[in-house]
């Protein structure tokens, strides 16, 4: 049994051990928010992306980057939540939108989501945030620390 003055010695540890894991996760700013994400770098990781899953936490996402600016097209194959499918050029503002895209359990059959201009980076959040925080073509990008730009043109 741990003293009731011992537990309060270890509540400083603990924050301070939070605040440290907190800041290493990624993150990006968009729409003057900021959304904790999962970096799929790698054609195994874009390939993945969000399948399976059955929620995301509203202040999530998923930050795809791609080795070069081209135009892009993702689909929501075993994708169980509907999403906003947002493409950035290589200077991170905002070229094209897919909103509130639904699931899709057809497997090879599920629709394409085209993005209208060449594209380096994708953000996937949940459906209505696009809305929520009025993003218009054009708007900017921000990386947190720990996020590379992609190398590729």
């Amino acid at each position: 049994m741990i003293r009731p003055l011992a537990r309060l010695s270890l509540l400083p540890l603990l924050l301070a051990l939070s605040a440290c894991a907190s800041a290493r996760t990624p993150w990006v700013e968009v729409g003057g928010e900021r959304f904790q994400v999962e970096v799929a770098d790698d054609d195994a990781e874009r390939a993945r992306g969000l399948m399976f899953r059955d929620a995301m936490a509203d202040d999530h996402g998923m930050l795809f980057i791609h080795d070069r600016q081209e135009p892009q097209a993702y689909w929501m194959k075993n994708t169980r939540i509907p999403l906003d499918i947002l493409y950035f050029d290589r200077d991170r503002r905002l070229v094209s939108q897919q909103r509130d895209v639904p699931p899709c359990s057809a497997g090879d059959r599920c629709p394409p989501y085209p993005s209208r201009a060449p594209a380096q980076y994708v953000l996937e959040l949940n459906a209505g945030q696009a809305a929520r925080l009025g993003l218009q073509d054009g708007a900017l990008l921000t990386f947190g620390p720990g996020i590379a730009p992609a190398t590729g043109n």
